[in-house]
């Protein structure tokens, strides 16, 4: 019995399926193009031709948002089964067989923007396993690696410090000064500050660029969290170091023309327990594949 399509049926793509999943999980095009490697302009490609093929919008823009429209809404689950049906099917026969538990610690900012594709994926590459996810500073789960309470961890490290030498470092990425668009903090002397608490790798980082270049500032905000830092310089009150990737309207990168030395990059490292396990090995290489293809579409869209 003939089972192939008939030449009338529309058949979408697994890419097209993934952007457009990423897209509503985020909101946003342009994040969306970080995590999927791909250009914002090819992103856009992608739904237009998914659009074309269903024949109706997925997404409505509302100003830097966007949000999926009732067709779109329609679309999210079978979108979801789709692609885990797919990769259980592939998973079936490629995965290793790997079962057990990996405690897994990540700086908290970073929980919002890499680790649910990380997640997802190895949920569905590896479903014997269960990850147990703990955000919090670096140096906390250092010191927690160190008990034995977790098994693998993600921190930031500065280029120089001995933190950027013991582990792999899976990820580089500059650090910027943000501050509002149209904003006046930058012109303030001393200059106002917003970091995080005490030991983190990008509030020292800015406090030796601003030394060297003998440029005066006070801290004006502390908190443990990024959107505490970003409601400060949201009300023009301060600015921080933000890794660039994050800076997006209504903030802005300030530089040289603002008067603002360069702060330098900094690493995301990974570090696992002497007594990692094959699940935790496991899931370790996963997190720097995962980092490798984010790496590859950034520079592919420089």
């Amino acid at each position: 019995m003939e089972t192939s399509p008939s030449p009338s049926t529309r058949l979408i793509d697994m890419e097209l399926y993934r952007t457009f999943l990423v897209i509503a999980e985020t909101s946003s095009f342009s994040k969306a193009s970080e995590l999927v490697g791909r250009t914002p302009s090819a992103v856009s490609m992608q739904i237009k031709k998914l659009e074309s093929l269903l024949g109706v919008p997925v997404f409505a823009r509302e100003g830097r948002t966007v949000r999926m429209t009732t067709e779109g809404e329609a679309l999210l689950g079978y979108a979801r089964r789709i692609l885990m049906l797919n990769e259980e099917a592939v998973s079936l026969f490629q995965a290793p067989s790997v079962e057990g538990e990996v405690r897994f610690g990540a700086p908290s900012d970073f929980g919002t923007r890499f680790l649910p594709m990380i997640l997802s994926r190895f949920a569905r590459s590896h479903p014997g396993v269960n990850v147990d996810v703990s955000l919090d500073g670096s140096p906390m789960m250092l010191e927690a690696l160190k008990k034995g309470t977790l098994d693998l961890v993600l921190y930031t490290a500065r280029p120089d410090s001995d933190l950027a030498r013991v582990g792999e470092i899976v990820f580089t990425e500059p650090l910027v000064w943000a501050g509002l668009e149209g904003g006046i903090a930058y012109e303030r002397d001393p200059l106002p500050l917003a970091v995080s608490s005490s030991g983190c790798p990008w509030r020292r980082a800015a406090r030796i660029a601003l030394d060297s270049a003998q440029k005066p500032y006070r801290i004006s905000y502390t908190s443990f969290h990024s959107a505490g830092q970003e409601a400060a310089l949201l009300a023009d009150l301060a600015i921080a170091p933000f890794p660039a990737s994050v800076v997006s309207a209504p903030l802005q990168i300030l530089d040289a023309r603002h008067g603002l030395p360069d702060i330098g990059n900094y690493h995301m490292v990974l570090r696992r327990s002497r007594k990692a396990g094959k699940a935790t090995r496991a899931f370790a290489e996963h997190v720097t594949e995962c980092f490798r293809e984010l790496a590859q579409g950034s520079s592919g869209s420089a």
